[in-house]
């Protein structure tokens, strides 16, 4: 019985001589082949229980995996977040509906992915003249301020924020949220949550211009707009 319990874990991962590493790969190797229970996930890697929770919990508090609403674990959304600068599908989904919203609206629009404790944008489009603010792509902003980062609060497991329940529970029902002169004076905001195929939060979408444009409410200017826009990149991906 221990040379099958070792022979399933082999077909995972090799053996870096760092046990808890090694069991960790091997856990995420076998999540990406599919969402599994506890049982199953033990039994598919071989190891016991208590330490396949153990570890699948210490993964799930760093965002490697989440839970679905059955209470399988699954992908989190820190992987496509580390990978995101080398995110061709995410971007190339996201850029002409990006260009069409900028023709639509005027305004500046970006793309953002949690990165750590920030916000990077990894792609934005400006309009081709008038009053504008860009955000160079590269830039990470605070997960403290701006409509995006009460997406990122109210989407993913973002834990200091100064945000409230309520703002973040009318964030999650609109799949939106505003900020006016909040990061910084003269700027307001709209942003949407982007998806993947799992319903998994994999990026914002923002748009953003001077305040008087926007007045007196991001949300009301831009928001249908917006959404429209944040699922038909979800739906790409």
């Amino acid at each position: 019985m221990r040379d099958d319990r070792i022979r399933v874990v082999r077909q995972y991962s090799e053996d870096s001589g760092i046990k808890v590493l090694d069991r960790a790969i091997t856990i995420i190797q076998s999540v990406a082949t599919g969402d599994k229970t506890l049982a199953t996930l033990s039994e598919d890697t071989g190891l016991p229980r208590a330490t396949t929770h153990r570890i699948a919990s210490a993964l799930e508090v760093h965002r490697v995996l989440t839970r679905t609403p059955a209470g399988e674990w699954t992908i989190g959304p820190a992987l496509a977040g580390f990978s995101a600068k080398a995110s061709p599908r995410l971007i190339s989904a996201a850029e002409p509906i990006m260009r069409e919203l900028v023709a639509s609206t005027g305004e500046s629009v970006q793309l953002y992915v949690l990165t750590g404790a920030t916000r990077t944008c990894i792609a934005a489009e400006e309009p081709p003249s008038g009053l504008t603010y860009t955000v160079p792509v590269g830039s990470q902003l605070p997960l403290t301020a701006g409509s995006a980062a009460r997406v990122f609060a109210a989407f993913d497991t973002v834990r200091d924020h100064p945000f409230t329940p309520a703002e973040l529970d009318l964030a999650r029902a609109e799949r939106l949220a505003e900020s006016v002169a909040e990061r910084e004076v003269g700027l307001a905001s709209v942003s949407s949550p982007v998806f993947d195929a799992q319903g998994i939060l994999v990026a914002v979408l923002s748009i953003s211009g001077p305040t008087e444009r926007f007045a007196p409410s991001p949300g009301a200017k831009w928001g249908k707009t917006l959404i429209d826009a944040a699922t038909k990149v979800s739906a790409a991906l």
